[in-house]
């Protein structure tokens, strides 16, 4: 049984909210929006059929029109951010929830994911639905949140709380590295995995004012495991001091971190290359070099 790490009444209740802050927490899903649309033009093909998980009111849409979902577009958005999603990408057919298989088996060329499988319990399974989704040879892009993410922020909250209440409580989720990535890619079926990381530096006049703005994306703490009493306001005002001591600017402001991670991989097809199997090789690689081969350990020269 999956482990449940994220409460799904608090991530609705999250993305309810910030349906109602929206545009103010977009601005990282352009971004991802913009990363995503760059490694779908490396592709050097259309896709005519598009599926986009986690739809940020059409973001994603339209930053890959021209490139894909001239045919069809489907979009699949937590219920709360479901209308507005509508709302932003008229041309499309969205479905409210968070399963890509809502929207069919087998039926895109491409499916894309944009900021919303690192706050999912089973981001594996998701993996496997987005692949699920596509037709033989398809191409899967995700975007999602790095590891190293907000590391200021951890710091500065675990430090004020074990400061002030002697211990510390689940605040920020925890977040995979770029090389664990390529694993789950894997095991989700994908051909040809590949991952990369873009980190983002973000300053703000304040810590609050970050903390605002992750609850305008709807990144707010949703742990099951978190501490259900409103974080006290002595801790508070020192994870800010902390946060302001440790990493500001000259000039006052803080900065933040973000890691934004992007993922690639194929559909399995009957067309694609694949590695040989180890020992069936029918050519000797010196020979396609035009170099005398040696046996192991002896010296060039010798």
């Amino acid at each position: 049984m999956t482990p449940m790490l994220f409460d799904e009444a608090a991530l609705s209740l999250r993305a309810a909210r910030a349906a109602r802050l929206w545009p103010r927490g977009a601005f990282l899903h352009a971004r991802a929006a913009e990363g995503l649309a760059e490694r779908a033009a490396d592709a050097a093909r259309a896709f005519p059929r598009l599926l986009v998980h986690g739809a940020a009111a059409g973001l994603y849409a339209h930053a890959l029109a021209g490139r894909a979902g001239a045919g069809e577009t489907v979009q699949i958005e937590a219920a709360p951010l479901a209308p507005l999603a509508a709302a932003g990408a008229p041309g499309a057919r969205t479905l409210a929830g968070t399963e890509p298989l809502l929207a069919g088996e087998g039926r895109f060329d491409l499916s894309v994911s944009g900021l919303a499988l690192h706050r999912m319990n089973d981001p594996v399974g998701a993996l496997i639905q987005l692949r699920r989704a596509l037709r033989p040879d398809g191409f899967f892009l995700g975007a999602l949140f790095g590891g190293r993410s907000l590391h200021e922020l951890r710091a500065a909250l675990a430090e004020a709380e074990i400061a002030e209440e002697g211990g510390l409580s689940p605040r920020v989720a925890p977040m995979a590295d770029v090389r664990d990535l390529g694993g789950l890619l894997q095991r989700a079926g994908f051909a040809m995995p590949a991952a990369d990381v873009e980190r983002v530096t973000v300053d703000y006049a304040d810590p609050l004012a970050l903390m605002r703005d992750l609850r305008a994306m709807g990144e707010a703490n949703a742990l099951a495991a978190r501490r259900r009493t409103p974080l006290r306001r002595a801790t508070l005002a020192r994870a800010c001091a902390l946060y302001a001591e440790h990493f500001s600017r000259p000039d006052g402001r803080v900065t933040a971190t973000v890691e934004i991670v992007y993922l690639a991989g194929w559909s399995p097809g009957p067309d694609q290359p694949t590695a040989k199997r180890p020992g069936s090789a029918s050519a000797r690689l010196a020979d396609a070099l035009g170099a005398v081969e040696r046996p192991a350990g002896e010296k060039a020269g010798s």
